[in-house]
């Protein structure tokens, strides 16, 4: 069965080596709100809005297409975060098949499926800026859930297997 839409399976042990120290570090900034210093740059920002970050003459202010100045650390560990867990979630196994395509057709609707249950949840319970960080940790749910949720239901898969045998 040819699969045109996954990568080669090579990028999957790439996408973990990406992956692995990206949840370190989102679990490290999560935690202590650490800013690094030498990574305040100019950045272009297609919509800027200065509501709780700018200084006393620019705060709620919109600026767009502008040039801004910021530390991207948190952008950075996100975007490194997302692409290890798209390279890890949309590699090939060694040995992709139907049953393999099935799995991860399942597991994708399942995290989706459960990642807007917890959103829904949210919505009715969590308010004010608390909500706002459940917005930012939605982006990430949907590819954390489908990797747990593939690779248990593959581990399961080849125990069931080995059992057989």
């Amino acid at each position: 069965m040819k699969q045109t839409l996954l990568l080669p399976n090579r990028f999957k042990t790439i996408g973990w080596f990406i992956l692995i120290p990206a949840t370190i570090a989102g679990i490290f900034l999560m935690a202590t709100e650490y800013e690094a210093n030498w990574l305040t740059t100019k950045v272009f920002a297609i919509f800027n809005d200065d509501l709780f970050f700018g200084n006393n003459e620019s705060i709620g202010a919109s600026k767009n297409f502008t040039v801004i100045t910021t530390d991207v650390t948190n952008t950075l560990v996100g975007l490194l975060f997302i692409v290890g867990g798209i390279m890890v979630s949309f590699s090939k196994e060694k040995r992709e098949d139907e049953f393999i395509a099935n799995l991860r057709l399942t597991s994708l609707m399942w995290s989706v499926w459960v990642n807007y249950a917890l959103l829904l949840l949210s919505l009715i319970f969590v308010w004010g800026l608390a909500f706002f960080n459940v917005m930012v940790y939605n982006m990430f749910t949907i590819l954390i859930i489908f990797i747990i949720r593939f690779n248990y239901l593959l581990y399961r898969s080849t125990k069931s297997m080995a059992d057989d045998k």
